[in-house]
């Protein structure tokens, strides 16, 4: 268990997730869910969990994606707020999904999401992440 504190071993670890994020399928799949998805409902999200939406394929990898990286900090295995720190693109798109997702959770699956929700609860880098990216996609979305 990490005391809270970073060392080498979250350095390597942070690089190594790093790298993935940069694989081209990944680096797609992120810059169309960025780009392309920006829900202003719940049925907006639940579209894309359709096998047949032109963003599925994206969607669940980069959700499937964040949820591993978050689970490191969830489960103890990296210091959660230095994680957070290099790891806050998945904080964009639970903050385009967090107005939706009681339903999200009822509708589709009760543990939608719950390792990047343990970061935005539970480390202070989050909190202050999901605040700023909220407010960037309510601009969003109010200008579209």
């Amino acid at each position: 268990m990490n005391d809270g504190r970073p060392d080498h071993h979250d350095a390597e670890l942070m690089l190594r997730v790093y790298e993935l994020r940069r694989e081209p399928v990944m680096r797609e799949a992120r810059n169309a869910i960025n780009g392309q998805f920006w829900p202003r409902t719940a049925d907006d999200v639940m579209a894309v969990t359709k096998p047949d939406h032109p963003l599925n394929a994206a969607w669940r990898q980069t959700t499937s994606y964040w949820e591993m990286v978050y689970s490191f900090a969830r489960h103890g295995l990296v210091a959660p707020d230095f994680w957070v720190e290099s790891n806050g693109e998945g904080l964009f798109l639970f903050a385009k999904v967090l107005p939706h997702l009681t339903r999200l959770r009822s509708d589709i699956s009760p543990t939608l999401l719950r390792n990047t929700e343990w970061v935005v609860t539970q480390t202070e880098e989050g909190k202050r992440l999901v605040g700023y990216f909220g407010d960037r996609v309510s601009k969003v979305l109010a200008a579209r």
